[in-house]
């Protein structure tokens, strides 16, 4: 448990280690979750355990079904399909406030976060690539003002995270360069105060990024068969 952060609670720790399992593909979709297992793994209670897959059904990552255990949440087009469809509603949304209300600050801080993106991608450095991708568009939400909105995105970065690592594992530089040029896009949107532009980038990246998705589960479940 030495990596884990040290301000966080044990259940978030434990919470955020197993949401990264799930994320990078190590659990697999539809996988049960062996709470003694991971007990053992972990060094820590079942308790601890259970509290923590508690707060990932609320992520969407795990459902616990009663008397049989706690399983990954099935990465289906279904699902799929509906995370894009309710990301591209929230952040359009938030996305027309931005453009709105946005300050210098707000826009030094999104092509500081587009600069960083770039270079990762130069390095192919996918980790880092998708946790700058969350917090660019965490930046984006500085004008959200509502506090519905804002808790729910939140519940829906790591089925983002795990979304975006199966587009990426399986489309390689070309999925990379298409989120940078639609990050790009996005910002000169924004710079223009341009709301129906920046409406019409979000649309077009959550249908691209969702398609890719799609792809890549098919090719997988071809694979596997």
């Amino acid at each position: 448990m030495n990596a884990f952060r040290p301000r966080e609670t044990l259940t978030e720790q434990v919470a955020r280690h197993i949401e990264n399992l799930i994320a990078f593909g190590q659990l697999r979709s539809g996988e049960r979750i062996y709470e003694g297992a991971m007990a053992k793994e972990l060094d820590v209670s079942h308790g601890s355990i259970r509290e923590g897959l508690l707060l990932l059904e609320k992520r969407h990552l795990v459902r616990n079904v009663p008397r049989k255990g706690a399983f990954v949440t099935p990465l289906d087009d279904y699902f799929v399909r509906s995370l894009y469809e309710t990301l591209e509603l929230y952040l359009t949304h938030t996305g027309r406030k931005l453009v709105r209300q946005w300050q210098p600050a707000d826009m030094e801080r999104l092509e500081s976060l587009y600069a960083q993106m770039k270079a990762c991608f130069e390095k192919r450095d996918l980790m880092a690539f998708l946790e700058l991708g969350i917090e660019y568009t965490k930046a984006s939400l500085a004008y959200a003002d509502n506090y519905f909105i804002v808790a729910a995105i939140d519940d829906l970065w790591p089925s983002a995270k795990r979304c975006a690592f199966v587009a990426f594992q399986q489309g390689g530089s070309h999925v990379f360069e298409d989120n940078l040029a639609h990050m790009q896009e996005s910002i000169e949107a924004i710079k223009d105060r341009d709301e129906e532009k920046l409406a019409n980038i979000l649309h077009h990246f959550a249908m691209q990024q969702c398609q890719q998705v799609l792809d890549a589960i098919a090719t997988n479940d071809r694979k596997g068969a």
